[in-house]
């Protein structure tokens, strides 16, 4: 009989621990199968179907014989061309579609490609807390150190530039709109920071993939002149079109940074598969009246959001964008046990804000991707 073997761990897994939301999403699968009914709020995967013509698209596509092997690693050019129209549409930026755009298995993967491009042990990243895990994940596997630099609610949740710490600093993360709290960034906001890491040789990355959801005016970190020089952003299908499991971003960066990444990308896939990357094409050619139909389901669903924020006694701001809601809990209760609680008690499960970092800890995150009728449903259960 062999004795069992346990591997050693890489120690680039050291600090990186199971995604919460992979627990957490497992407990809850486990209740269910005991026969206890779960309303989740804590995921920001789109409840909508995409355009009908984007999925007419992916099937047209799809019965062709030609479509099935491997791909360009740059990506499709018809995606790329697409992107580049998008964001001078959206954003009156141009961009090259043959230099200055990557597709990427979504913008998830683009973070990790990032960082594993640009960071060397012990390189510094200032990342925000609170903030989306995974910047913090990609830049500790890059073997890179998290930097924090804290967001807070007197703030507009903006950084606080003059307090941070450049010594040591490759790179800076933003994300706006802001994850998780929904926090708005205007073009001198940006500039200011573009600044900043200029002044500070400063590589700067912005995430962007809320821009358009309960939104009134989306904007790019590539509208403030020269931003090329220093900043790269990251944009996707997943919200905006209700395309999260499609598994479509988008980087777009100066020509050198692109070629930079590519090296790395083209070493990890061999592309994304071809009728989702031109049915994705589709989709970005979608018309004004899309995102305001999108815009006006998600503000009714704000509301209704607020009503459950206001009967447990959560205080928000108002004029958030993106997917969620983000409120404050009454002084003195705790993120995870408020979370619980409503968990085992009401059947109900919104996001502890300490996961997203230490900043978060008196706040709680409410998703706005389920139908109105399942809200409801949670607006009466928190009453009782």
């Amino acid at each position: 009989m062999i004795d069992s073997f346990t591997p050693e761990l890489s120690s680039r897994l050291n600090g990186v621990g199971e995604y919460y939301f992979s627990k957490k999403l497992r407990e809850i699968d486990i209740m269910r199968s005991n026969g206890k009914s779960i309303i989740s709020l804590g995921i920001g995967s789109p409840d909508m179907p995409p355009h009908p013509s984007v999925i007419e698209r992916l099937m047209a596509e799809a019965a062709k014989p030609s479509v099935h092997g491997y791909q360009s690693y740059r990506g499709a050019v018809e995606l790329r061309e697409a992107f580049a129209r998008w964001y001078d549409r959206k954003f009156g930026v141009k961009i090259d579609p043959a230099t200055q755009i990557m597709p990427l298995i979504g913008s998830k993967e683009g973070i990790m490609h990032i960082a594993m491009t640009y960071l060397n042990a012990g390189d510094k990243v200032l990342v925000p807390n609170p903030g989306y895990p995974t910047y913090t994940s990609a830049v500790t596997l890059a073997s890179g150190v998290a930097v924090k630099y804290t967001l807070e609610e007197e703030n507009n949740y903006l950084p606080d530039l003059e307090s941070i710490d450049t010594q040591g600093v490759k790179m800076m993360i933003i994300n706006y709109p802001h994850m998780p709290t929904g926090a708005v960034a205007t073009i001198d906001d940006l500039r200011k920071i573009v600044d900043f890491c200029r002044a500070n040789s400063i590589l700067l990355l912005n995430d962007n993939p809320y821009g358009f959801i309960r939104n009134p005016k989306p904007i790019s970190l590539l509208q403030v002149d020269g931003a090329l020089d220093v900043a790269m952003e990251l944009n996707s299908l997943s919200k905006s079109h209700n395309m999260a499991g499609w598994r479509v971003g988008m980087l777009a960066a100066a020509k050198e940074r692109v070629d930079e990444i590519l090296r790395f990308k083209s070493n990890m896939d061999s592309g994304m598969f071809l009728p989702v990357q031109l049915a994705a094409a589709t989709a970005l050619e979608l018309g004004d009246e899309w995102y305001q139909m999108q815009n006006r389901e998600y503000f009714e669903r704000e509301s209704l959001g607020k009503a459950i924020f206001d009967t447990l006694g959560v205080k928000y701001i108002d004029n958030q964008a993106g997917l969620f809601l983000w409120g404050r809990l009454p002084e003195g209760r705790n993120c995870y046990e408020f979370c619980d609680e409503l968990l085992y008690n009401k059947g109900v499960f919104l996001t502890p804000g300490g996961v997203f970092g230490s900043a978060g800890e008196r706040y709680v995150r409410l998703s706005l991707c389920a139908p109105q009728s399942v809200l409801k449903s949670v607006l009466e259960l928190v009453k009782l």
